[in-house]
């Protein structure tokens, strides 16, 4: 079925297109260790994913055609593993590109570290997943879901803008994207020299935010995020002092 999506296949070394499955990142975890037939940039879709995850475990589930789930394998990493550490914010300003084509009236804006939003609203939700021989990132891309099927208040999708979205021109968009960014991180291992620290930064619409982070291990941090640093830490500053925050659950909170 790749043939629904001819310049996404193009682009990709394998693509398939499933009717239905529970989780597109395990079928990909699947084919790991099949280096020669799953290779570099291949991709697993589908508009009917069952039991899908989030960060923190999160369940993500959708009505059938509402959204789009696509993982892709990353073989061709960073040798540096801080470097790799910069794979989840690739491809969610990577996505964020994509979506920014498609809806060029809205703010489409990153929330750290790879959720992407338009005018606010989360529309696309990533998951990186490292593994001995690949990462695995997965997107969940709501497409046509009503207001009555959001599963939160605050998330949005391209129907709710009023758009049919392309759904080939999206994912083509988001490998290009994902494969520029990623060739120059590991081509430099640096993603201030690669660029890429710059094209999170100038999308990234948690700078300058108060925010609320709900870190590893059950403590919370509030102040206001100042920036990203060479390694893809949040910088977050709070009771005089500036901490880097690279793992945890941030949220933008709004003024009362």
């Amino acid at each position: 079925m790749s043939h629904a999506f001819p310049r996404s296949a193009a682009l990709a070394s394998r693509l398939e297109v499933l009717d239905a499955t529970g989780s597109t990142n395990a079928d990909l975890r699947g084919h790991a260790d099949d280096i020669d037939g799953w290779p570099h940039l291949s991709v697993l879709l589908t508009r009917d994913q069952t039991a899908g995850r989030g960060r923190l475990d999160r369940r993500w589930m959708t009505p059938a055609g509402a959204a789009l789930a696509v993982s892709v394998l990353l073989r061709d990493l960073p040798s540096d593993p801080a470097g790799r550490g910069w794979i989840p914010l690739a491809a969610g300003v990577a996505m964020t590109e994509a979506v920014a084509e498609q809806l060029p009236g809205a703010a489409v804006a990153l929330k750290w570290p790879n959720d992407v939003l338009v005018d606010g609203g989360k529309i696309c939700g990533i998951l990186a997943e490292a593994g001995p021989r690949a990462v695995i990132v997965g997107a969940g891309i709501n497409t046509a879901m009503t207001s009555a099927q959001l599963p939160v208040p605050t998330a949005t999708s391209f129907a709710l803008h009023g758009v049919v979205v392309d759904e080939d021109a999206l994912l083509h968009a988001y490998l290009a994207a994902l494969d520029r960014h990623l060739t120059g991180l590991a081509a430099t291992g640096d993603a201030v020299a690669s660029g890429l620290h710059a094209a999170v930064t100038a999308r990234c619409a948690t700078i300058g935010q108060s925010v609320r982070v709900s870190l590893p291990g059950g403590s919370q941090l509030e102040g206001t995020a100042v920036g990203i640093d060479g390694e893809g830490r949040l910088l977050v500053a709070a009771d005089g002092a500036e901490h880097a925050v690279s793992a945890g659950d941030v949220v933008h909170v709004r003024p009362a």
